[in-house]
C-alpha cells in the first residue's frame, strides 16, 4: 500500500514538472480544529499545522498540488486531551472557478508520529493503540493572491479508523495562510 502511495504522489510531482504553466512553492501555517468522530465523550482539540507545498496549473482552470505538513489532531476529553500529530501528504487538485479563487479536493496520506494521552494531573500515557497510518478525503477552498500570499480552509475526514480495536475516524477542520517563493 505504502508502494502505491508513494508511487502516486511521484507521478503527481513528475506531472507538475512536466506539465505545468507555472510551479508554484511555498510553505504555509494554520490551526486545526480537530475531533475523532463516532466517539463519546470527546471535543475538538486545537493544534497547528505548517509545512511546504509545491504545484502548478495545467491549464487556465485545472492545478495540482502536494503538500508535506505536520498537523496536531486528536480530541479533548473532559480529564485531559488525546494527542495525535501527524506528517501528512495532501495530493489536490485546484480547479479554478475565478481568478485566484479555487477549490480543492483530493487524498491526503498520514503517518502518525505521536500519539498520546495526558490527564489534567500530568501523567502522559503513550501505550495508546492506535493505527499508524490515516488516509483522508480533502475538500475545501482558497485563494491564491498575486503577490505570493495563499489563504485556505479545508475539511479533512477520515476513511480509516484512528484506534486499531473500534471506532472513530479523524475529523480536522483547517485554516491556513501560506506565501508563494514562485
Amino acid at each position: 500500500m505504502k508502494k502505491i502511495i508513494l508511487a502516486f504522489i511521484c507521478t503527481a510531482f513528475f506531472t507538475i514538472g512536466t506539465n505545468a504553466q507555472g510551479v508554484d512553492f511555498g510553505v504555509k501555517a494554520g490551526v486545526n480544529f480537530s475531533s475523532i468522530t463516532d466517539a463519546s465523550g470527546l471535543s475538538n482539540r486545537t493544534g497547528f499545522v505548517a509545512g511546504v507545498f509545491v504545484g502548478g496549473k495545467l491549464n487556465d482552470n485545472l492545478g495540482i498540488q502536494g503538500e508535506l505538513l505536520y498537523s496536531q489532531q486528536g480530541a479533548e476529553f473532559e480529564l485531559g486531551e488525546f494527542n495525535l500529530d501527524y506528517v501528512n501528504v495532501p495530493v489536490l487538485v485546484k480547479y479554478y472557478v475565478a481568478q485566484g479563487l479555487n477549490i480543492q479536493a483530493g487524498p491526503q496520506f498520514g503517518v502518525l508520529v505521536n500519539d498520546e494521552a495526558q490527564t489534567v494531573i500530568g501523567e502522559v500515557i503513550n501505550d495508546i493503540a492506535t493505527n499508524n497510518f490515516d488516509i483522508s478525503g480533502v475538500v475545501g477552498a482558497g485563494y491564491d493572491f498575486p503577490f505570493g500570499i495563499r489563504v485556505s480552509g479545508r475539511y479533512n475526514f477520515g476513511l480509516n479508523d484512528v484506534p486499531e480495536m473500534g471506532n472513530g475516524k479523524n475529523s480536522v477542520v483547517t485554516l491556513a495562510v501560506g506565501y508563494s517563493f514562485l
